[in-house]
């Protein structure tokens, strides 16, 4: 591995106003229609809760709120952690750089041990996705969020295997987007009453 530093940007091939965001455009697209679905995701458990508050006020008290906490504080520290990485390797630092993302790496896994550990206890509670509507959208939301981190821990890899400028602000990219959701998700599912 290389530990010079790339910071020229590359050719877009004219995306707009695209151009003018960090990293590649076609992440962006991406990271636009992930937050669509999301809101969907988000829409959806919004009306189900209208229309069964007395459902989703049970379901909910029956999450942990600590846990999920916890795993905000994960998550907002590692895109934290990449945003420094971003830094270290505008200033020449490559190692360092690939030091924070390999720390942003464990603690997205942290994040999915815990969202492991959690799902583990619903099901010996005897909960699954088919309980009840509060928890079809919490697996299918808490899920599909999971999945974006297990991906977004694969592309900070490729960050630490290739420290360009463009290919660091793409992944970063990704991964404050997998932040952001769960920084809407979490009151929304754990605490909002």
């Amino acid at each position: 591995m290389s530990d010079s530093v790339t910071t020229e940007q590359e050719d877009s091939g004219g995306w707009g106003a695209l151009d003018s965001l960090p990293g590649d455009p076609m992440m962006w697209v991406l990271i636009v229609s992930e937050l669509l679905v999301f809101g969907a995701f988000f829409l959806s458990f919004a009306v189900s809760r209208v229309m069964e508050p007395d459902s989703f006020a049970q379901s909910q008290s029956l999450l942990d709120g600590v846990l999920g906490g916890i795993n905000t504080i994960v998550l907002i520290t590692s895109g934290f952690l990449c945003a420094l990485a971003l830094l270290a390797l505008e200033g020449g630092k490559v190692a360092k750089t690939r030091m924070l993302l390999s720390a942003a790496i464990i603690l997205g896994g942290i994040f999915c041990c815990i969202k492991i550990l959690e799902y583990v206890d619903k099901y010996e509670q005897g909960i699954g996705v088919e309980t009840n509507s509060f928890f079809t959208l919490f697996f299918l939301m808490t899920g599909f969020h999971f999945m974006h981190v297990l991906f977004g821990m694969v592309l900070l890899g490729i960050g630490i295997w290739r420290p360009r400028h463009a290919t660091i602000e793409t992944v970063c990219a990704f991964w404050h987007m997998v932040d952001l959701i769960w920084v809407l998700l979490y009151p929304l599912v754990y605490l909002a009453r």
